[in-house]
């Protein structure tokens, strides 16, 4: 199981003060359950794990396995937690240089619809120009431009490619119910689809087929992603008392400190393979949290890389900082350290050592040196990178995401502050009924 530790942070805040939010913590966890808190309509994220059947998971997977026998890459088009959790799992799991190899297991998956670069959009529609490729559209609504916009270039080029027959085959659509472009798209095109559940927000989305369903695609184990977090589901539940809560103390922990001037959290991984984690984790908690001007700031470095970029700023610059480290305590494979004769570069003292090892003492010796330097430092122990533990992570920063949320008292399930440049961009590019906008811009340009 993940377990959190607190230490490092006493001595900037107290374990009296963190215990001192249980009655907060309790109110939160209740709000939820009731759906008596703000933003009540999208919690069906918070009993997702435990009601995900065994039918819909092979659902999932036939589907998945349709496009891995007739792909050999797969787009999946969508932004922010239309696509971040898929990456965030994807790329924990996968072989970081597969995508490097002529033999693969499983269909290459790539992105789309997370910009709208030219360039980015002109080199994969021309890579995908000799490849057997099908597509994901992830959208409620379909209209998002930046997906949209790609899925009309990928629909095209797969039909005209492939053929609308096989193309029926290997486009999907993850989408609403009843309603939305996406929707209407699938049903007059024959595309297999699923549903995104209307009470489930983007960024609380990765255990519905947003993320399940390409993450199958990719070949890995999605019972073992939901056992995972099913598991943490029941570990971080509300009548699980406070001291033995994991989430609930990590949402109290990071709340005091923020009360105490720390602003910004800073998300540390010690493994390469976590970078998109970091990613996902800044969309659920940026977006959740920063509104009614408050809220931590949530960013995010890899280290040891991010220690000779960032590592002078985090060790000496302005004291408003708090790092949460996730520490993968077991890594997949062993790699030692050969000697050297020569030992030009004075190493010899690590041959025979684990690389592991010297990651270990990496990090041992970042968390002193920064805690020593006025940064708190909140550890979460994952055993190892596999579906399981992903699982449990996932559900873990998504329970005590909402538990923080009402302790700040914000809206978490909402995002009104997303739609401001989506107003002044459809004036600028003369959309129908901006017109007022429109004119209103470029009168301020």
């Amino acid at each position: 199981m993940i377990s959190l530790n607190i230490e490092k942070t006493f001595g900037f805040i107290s374990k009296e003060s963190v215990f001192g939010y249980e009655a907060q913590v309790k109110a939160a966890q209740e709000a939820l359950e009731n759906g008596t808190g703000k933003g009540n309509d999208f919690l069906g994220w918070l009993h997702l794990p435990s009601s995900i059947t065994a039918e819909h998971l092979a659902d999932l997977k036939a589907t998945a396995q349709v496009l891995r026998d007739n792909c050999e890459v797969v787009v999946v088009a969508g932004i922010g937690g239309s696509y971040l959790g898929t990456r965030a799992v994807v790329e924990a799991l996968s072989n970081s240089f597969t995508w490097l190899q002529k033999e693969k297991t499983a269909p290459t998956i790539i992105y789309a619809g997370h910009n709208i670069g030219e360039d980015y959009l002109y080199e994969l529609t021309t890579f995908l120009k000799d490849k057997k490729f099908g597509v994901l559209n992830i959208s409620k609504s379909g209209t998002t431009t930046e997906t949209a916009l790609a899925f009309r270039l990928l629909k095209k080029q797969c039909e005209e490619q492939r053929g609308k027959e096989m193309a029926r085959k290997v486009i999907v659509a993850i989408t609403d119910a009843k309603k939305g472009a996406a929707r209407v798209t699938a049903d007059k095109e024959g595309y297999k689809s699923f549903i995104i559940p209307d009470n489930v927000g983007g960024r609380f989305s990765v255990l519905t087929p947003v993320g399940l369903l390409p993450i199958a695609v990719a070949g890995f184990d999605i019972e073992q992603l939901v056992a995972g977090a099913a598991d943490m589901e029941k570990a971080c539940g509300k009548d699980v008392p406070f001291a033995q809560n994991q989430a609930a103390i990590y949402a109290a922990t990071r709340n005091e400190l923020y009360k105490s001037g720390k602003k910004i959290e800073i998300l540390v991984n010690y493994n390469p393979k976590l970078h998109y984690v970091s990613e996902w984790w800044k969309q659920l908690y940026g977006e959740s949290e920063g509104k009614d001007n408050k809220g931590i700031f949530p960013a995010a470095v890899d280290f040891s890389t991010d220690l000779h970029s960032m590592g002078q700023w985090i060790q000496e610059g302005e004291r408003i900082i708090f790092e949460t480290v996730i520490s993968v305590e077991k890594v997949n494979h062993t790699l030692k350290v050969p000697a050297d004769e020569a030992n030009l570069d004075g190493l010899n003292f690590l041959a025979g050592k684990r690389v592991d090892e010297v990651n270990k003492m990496a990090e041992l010796g970042t968390q002193l040196a920064h805690v020593d330097g006025g940064v708190p430092n909140i550890r979460l122990v994952v055993p190892e990178l596999n579906e399981y533990n992903i699982g449990q992570l996932l559900y873990f920063f998504e329970i005590a995401c909402g538990i923080s949320g009402y302790i700040l008292d914000v809206n978490p399930f909402n995002q009104p502050g997303v739609e401001a440049y989506k107003k002044n961009m459809f004036a600028l590019l003369d959309k129908p009924g901006y017109e007022e906008d429109s004119k209103a811009i470029r009168a301020r340009l």
